[in-house]
Order: structure tokens, then C-alpha cells, then sequence
């Protein structure tokens, strides 16, 4: 009877086959991805177990069991799936353990800039964000993933601030969304986040090279000569000095009619569209400032003459007196006239090199002409396009010019330029110290408006960066933008577009109906 009531019951032992497969799946998954500890051998030598009973005992007494075809068939399949699964396995243990992603958005949104991977890298002391908020932003922590990845001394955390008010107190954290940085012994405020301001690259990793590098610079801005304002009282360069004090650099008003010199701890003096002249001591001050090694920035407007001839004869330098434009056609494209050229060749120089045939534009801009002088490195960093001229504005301020002139482009926009300081020596294992310049022949392209708009702001900021002698330093880095690709009707368009899907098309199936249907007849 026993055996009979076996015999019976054997058919339905060769479906634990079916389990046993899925348990020696489940552990070689389990053993190759987490680590072979107790409980993965136990599922793969009981998932073998039921293998073995399934294979065996169900197919016991049907003749020779290696010889039958079912065994063979089902052999096959088996070291198929295994042979499936341990590939798949191994594939998942590679990329659990070199993570890697790609990028396939147009303008790369998910990836770090070449500046901010440089910088994490290089990171030589270990530096820890730490955000209090209780809800993370997956599109922030991915951000901060990116840099983890890419510099072993980057870390870090999310802080629930009701869980852990402690934490919250020590690092003065008064409310939801504060992001802190912490390096050694020292703790500083990057900035807040929210549902409408996200962790912005570019804080970040400026705050990480100063970590490194423990770096700012006092950048003065010339007033008295009718420049344009910095604290906000209307409308000129308030954004720019906050992207500058954004990276912890000083920003201060510099009155040389008051001080008759420049002061000693400054770092870059900018002259940020002077409309009226300078008087002759100041202009010697900036000259004694730049020959002892200083770095000035000259942004200079068509039509004005702030009397700097003086200052630009020993580096080549003449400001030409018509303005450029760009006949291409190519600003019109993004809603720009000719008087407004727009710039997509720049110079191999630390200021423009990333820049990648990025756009910047500049309205209302005067050609930069250079003269080669002995010890003054000169390099364009801003070039007009080909088909652009230069035509000279009347005094009444009206522009004439023959449509169908020849282009006599490109002109230089910008220029960038260094000498080393006479009778100065370097110390070991540093370059020589040397004056730099920067001159442009435009200033209302960092103006507030128009500073965040393509890489204008990215032009005035690299070049305070290069002025300050952070050759090796980040530089800006723009926040990642969709581009937008809407199409934009006008009223008739989207009339006649309504029609054609309303009417049009509506009758022209109709009308294909009928006459398949009078065919068929």
C-alpha cells in the first residue's frame, strides 16, 4: 500500500522542480549582489534540494532518467536559465558597484559643470553639506549625488529639523530649507531652498573651492563718474554685485577724487561705464595701481570719453569711436537688431574658455583695437561675427548706414591682457606677479536685466575671477536651463489651426468614407 499510495503521489513531485528554481535564482541574486552571508547559501541549497527532488523522485520509474528526452529538454532549459540569471546577476553587481549615468537631455541638465567637477576632485579636505528639511527635493538630492560621485571627501545630509532640533540649534538653522556647509571646525550658510529655489550649482561649488582654497576677493567699483550704481538705488550693476558677494567676495564703492589712491586691499577695481572724465590724479592712481601689479577692468561705452587714454597707450590699447553691427542677421533670430551683435567666438583664454560657442550679446558696443607692445600679452576674448561692420554714430546720436554695404568683420569686442610687474620677484614655487587688464567696449551687457540673460554675466564674472588672480579658481557656472521649444502661434494661426482640425479634417474623412462606401457598392 505504501508504495502504491508513492506511486501515486510521485507524478506531482516533479513540480517542486518549479520552487526549487525559483529559491536557487533568488539566493544567487541575493548572494552575488548583497554579499554571500547565512541567508542566501540557505535559499540556494534549498532551492538545489527541490531541484534535486523534482528532477529525481518525479521521474523516478519511468525508465532511464538520463535517458529520457524530457530529461535532456529540461537539463537544457535549466543551465539556460542559470547561465540567464548569472549574467543578469553579474550585470546588476557592476552597476550596483560602478555607478555610472548618462546624460541624454539637450543641454545636459543633470550634469555637473567641468568647473564643479574639477573642484570636488580635488577636494584635499573633507567638506559635508548638511540641509535641513524634513521633505528632500529629489532634484536637489540627485545634485548633490552627482558630487558624492565625483570627489570622495564630499558628503552629505538631510536633517529633519523636528526630529533633530539639537543638530538644528548648533548650526543656527531658524527654519526649514537652510543648507549649511561644514568643513573641519568651521560651519557656513550657503543659502535657503523651497518648492521655488533650488541648491544652486554654482553656490555650491564656489563654496567648496573656497574651502579648499580659503580665497576672497574686495572688488572695488569706481563712483563719481557718473558709472553705473551698485547698491540697487537704480538700475546698473546691483546684480552683478550680489553674484559677486554670492561667492563671498567684497563688494565696495571706490571714490578716488576722496581717496587719491587705491587702496591697498584691493583685489580687482572695476569702471563700470564712467559717462563723464576723469581727472588727471585719478587717472594716475589707477596707472600706480596697475604698474605695482593691479588688476583693473574697463567697461567703456560708445560715445563717451572717460579721458583713460593715458592708461591705455602702455598696453596697446585705443577705443575705437563707432559702434558695431551685425548684419548677419543671426540676432534677429532671438530678438535682437544689428545694434546688439551677438557673440559666439571667443578667445582661448581662461575667461571664455568654457564657453563652448555659447551667446552673449552687447548692445551698443565700440570695437576694441590692440596694438602689439613688447611684454604685454594681449588675447581677444570677445569677436563679432564676420558679417558684421563698424559705422560711425552722428552727434545728434542717429545712426545712417548703407544696408548694402560690404561686412568688414570681425572686430574685437574684448580684449584681455597681462605684463609682469617690473622689478618684481616671485617666491618659490609661484609665478611672477603681473598686471592685468580687461577692457570691453560695452558695459550695459552686465547691467541688471540683462546680466542672468545668456552668458553675459558669465563674461563679467569670469573676467573679475581671471582680474583677481584665481587662474586655477572656479569660475561661473550657470544654472542648467530647459530650452524651451513651444511653439508660439499668433491669434490668426491659431484660428486657422483650429479650423483645420475642426472642419477641415473632419470633412475629409467624411468624405474618404463615402467614397470607399459608393466603391464597395
Amino acid at each position: 500500500m505504501a508504495m502504491k499510495s508513492f506511486a501515486a503521489y510521485q507524478k506531482y513531485l516533479k513540480y517542486l522542480a518549479l520552487p526549487g528554481l525559483a529559491l536557487v535564482t533568488a539566493g544567487l541574486m541575493v548572494g552575488i549582489i548583497a554579499g554571500w552571508t547565512l541567508l542566501p547559501a540557505g535559499l540556494l541549497l534549498a532551492g538545489i534540494g527541490l531541484l534535486l527532488l523534482g528532477l529525481v523522485l518525479g521521474n523516478q520509474g519511468q525508465g532511464r532518467f538520463w535517458a529520457q528526452r524530457s530529461t535532456e529538454a529540461g537539463a537544457n532549459a535549466l543551465v539556460s536559465t542559470l547561465a540567464v540569471l548569472v549574467i543578469l546577476g553579474l550585470v546588476n553587481f557592476l552597476a550596483v558597484r560602478y555607478a555610472s549615468r548618462v546624460d541624454l537631455t539637450e543641454n545636459q541638465l543633470f550634469t555637473l559643470a567641468p568647473q564643479s567637477q574639477e573642484v570636488v576632485k580635488s577636494l584635499n579636505t573633507p567638506a559635508r553639506v548638511v540641509i535641513f528639511d524634513p521633505v528632500p527635493n529629489p532634484q536637489d538630492r540627485q545634485l548633490l549625488e552627482s558630487y558624492r560621485q565625483r570627489g570622495p571627501k564630499f558628503t552629505f545630509d538631510y536633517v529633519n529639523p523636528y526630529n533633530d532640533p539639537r543638530q538644528a540649534q548648533e548650526f543656527g538653522a531658524t527654519q526649514t530649507g537652510m543648507v549649511f556647509i561644514e568643513s573641519g571646525d568651521t560651519r557656513r550658510f550657503l543659502q535657503n531652498v523651497s518648492p521655488t529655489e533650488r541648491l544652486s550649482e554654482r553656490t555650491l561649488t564656489n563654496a567648496l573651492d573656497q574651502v579648499e582654497n580659503n580665497r576672497a576677493l574686495t572688488v572695488y567699483f569706481t563712483q563719481g563718474h557718473k558709472e553705473f550704481a551698485i547698491d540697487g538705488s537704480d538700475t546698473g550693476f546691483s546684480q552683478a554685485a550680489a553674484a559677486l558677494e554670492e561667492k563671498s567676495d567684497v563688494v565696495k564703492p571706490l571714490d578716488l577724487s576722496k581717496t587719491s589712491k587705491v587702496p591697498d586691499d584691493a583685489s580687482v577695481v572695476v569702471v563700470a561705464g564712467p559717462a563723464a572724465e576723469f581727472f588727471e590724479p585719478e587717472v594716475k592712481a589707477l596707472q600706480t595701481y596697475l604698474d605695482g601689479g593691479g588688476s583693473l577692468m574697463l567697461l567703456i561705452d560708445p560715445r563717451t570719453s572717460p579721458g583713460l587714454g593715458t592708461l591705455l597707450d602702455p598696453w596697446g590699447v585705443t577705443l575705437d569711436d563707432r559702434i558695431v553691427l551685425d548684419t548677419s542677421g543671426s540676432g534677429q533670430l532671438v530678438g535682437l537688431g544689428p545694434a546688439a551683435p551677438l557673440v559666439t567666438d571667443y578667445g582661448d583664454h581662461p575667461i571664455t574658455r568654457d564657453f563652448n560657442g555659447g551667446r552673449s550679446f552687447f548692445p551698443l558696443v565700440r570695437p576694441i583695437n590692440v596694438e602689439e607692445v613688447p611684454g604685454v600679452t594681449a588675447t581677444p576674448i570677445l569677436q563679432s561675427n564676420p558679417q558684421s561692420r563698424a559705422e560711425a554714430i552722428s552727434t545728434d546720436g542717429k545712426l545712417q548706414y548703407d544696408e548694402n554695404a560690404p561686412p568688414s568683420g570681425p572686430y574685437t569686442l574684448g580684449v584681455a591682457l597681462s605684463r609682469p610687474v617690473k622689478g618684481a620677484t616671485a617666491a618659490a614655487d609661484e609665478p611672477p606677479p603681473e598686471a592685468r587688464l580687461v577692457v570691453i567696449g560695452n558695459a550695459t551687457f552686465a547691467t541688471d536685466g540683462l546680466f542672468e540673460q545668456q552668458l553675459n554675466g558669465d563674461v563679467f564674472l569670469n573676467s573679475v575671477s581671471w582680474l583677481g588672480q584665481q587662474t586655477d579658481a572656479t569660475l561661473s557656472i550657470r544654472p542648467r536651463e530647459v530650452t524651451n521649444r513651444r511653439i508660439t502661434l499668433t491669434v490668426q494661426q491659431q484660428i486657422g489651426l483650429g479650423v483645420f482640425a475642426l472642419l477641415v479634417l473632419p470633412v475629409i474623412g467624411l468624405g474618404l468614407a463615402v467614397i470607399m462606401w459608393l466603391r464597395r457598392r
